[in-house]
């Protein structure tokens, strides 16, 4: 018996040091392939002449749409709101000289593809970006809590699911065809494990995750990169969120995010992410799962929220 627990011991401290190993290994690999080489810019002038975003006039989306047009991609927006598409449009075409395109589009409706797509005629896309989102009101709230639940459910289903499956179906088969391409699909960390009090959130980007893994694994080989990334804290006017150690702000995780296409069909698109995905992932979910935690929780976010809207900008 002694035997065999010592051996028992000693299986569990090889695998313990393995694990410690591979995830020292997957740093590594991170900064090799992002701060030590990155990404050559050839690369990216090697896709097309266009980089759609969706929900671009705002935090990520419109980081996205600056920081491609900065490496020579001429811009297609595409948000609902007419003028800060205008805005934002006028922004980059006075700051990097590139050409832009704006599309108004109401995700949450279902007949607006055959409008995006007929503006989308004749260019050649070498990016989408598959970046609106909306998340429940009240933010954080449980499930029966969220203001106008049915619509909300609706509502999040078609802009955080449907328009990525719907986007990706118009800008694929040309990439495919040119065997060569990239699109990115924002999901978010919160989908790494179930959320409580984001439980459709989360919900809805865990399919975001699956769908761009899938269609990876289908079309990889046809000389095509489709990543799906899942960042923790943006400070974006959706997120209600100040940069931190943590959170990122939208350009910060942007330029990070791009130095890590090449890192695989899923990525949470900066180190700061990577290690706090490792973190909350050894935590046990009776601990942040309870109701005292989970109420903790919301008062701390609006004690946050209160604090932010009372300082001075």
């Amino acid at each position: 018996m002694e035997i065999l627990l010592e051996d028992a011991f000693v299986l569990f401290g090889i695998f313990t040091t393995f694990i410690f190993f591979l995830k020292v290994a997957q740093c590594l690999r991170y900064l090799v392939l992002t701060k030590w080489f990155g990404v050559p810019s050839s690369f990216f002038n090697s896709l097309g002449e266009w980089a759609v975003i969706t929900g671009s006039t705002d935090g990520i989306g419109k980081a996205y749409a600056f920081e491609f047009a900065k490496r020579g991609f001429n811009i297609v927006l595409i948000s609902r709101t007419k003028d800060k598409l205008i805005k934002v449009a006028d922004e980059i075409e006075h700051a990097t000289g590139r050409k832009v395109k704006a599309v108004q589009a109401n995700f949450t409706k279902r007949d607006i593809y055959e409008h995006i797509e007929e503006n989308l005629k004749g260019l050649e896309i070498g990016v989408l970006v598959n970046n609106v989102g909306m998340l429940q009101i009240p933010n954080p709230c449980r499930f029966l809590e969220m203001t106008d639940v049915d619509k909300t459910i609706d509502d999040m289903i078609a802009v955080n699911m449907v328009s990525v499956a719907k986007m990706t179906r118009l800008a694929l088969p040309k990439m495919k065809q040119r065997r060569k391409g990239l699109i990115l699909n924002i999901s978010s960390g919160v989908a790494s494990s179930p959320t409580p009090l984001y439980c459709l959130y989360s919900s809805s980007k865990i399919f975001v995750e699956r769908f761009s893994r899938g269609c990876q694994a289908e079309y990889g080989s046809k000389g095509i990169i489709i990543q799906c990334l899942m960042p923790y804290g943006i400070a974006s006017k959706l997120s209600g969120l100040e940069p931190g150690v943590v959170t990122r702000s939208a350009e910060d995780y942007v330029r990070s995010s791009l130095d890590g296409v090449l890192l695989g069909d899923r990525c949470h698109g900066c180190l700061n992410h990577e290690i706090l995905a490792f973190i909350l992932r050894k935590i046990p979910h009776w601990i942040i799962h309870a109701d005292k935690f989970l109420n903790k929780f919301m008062d701390h976010v609006m004690n946050t929220r209160g604090r932010q809207n009372n300082h001075p900008h």
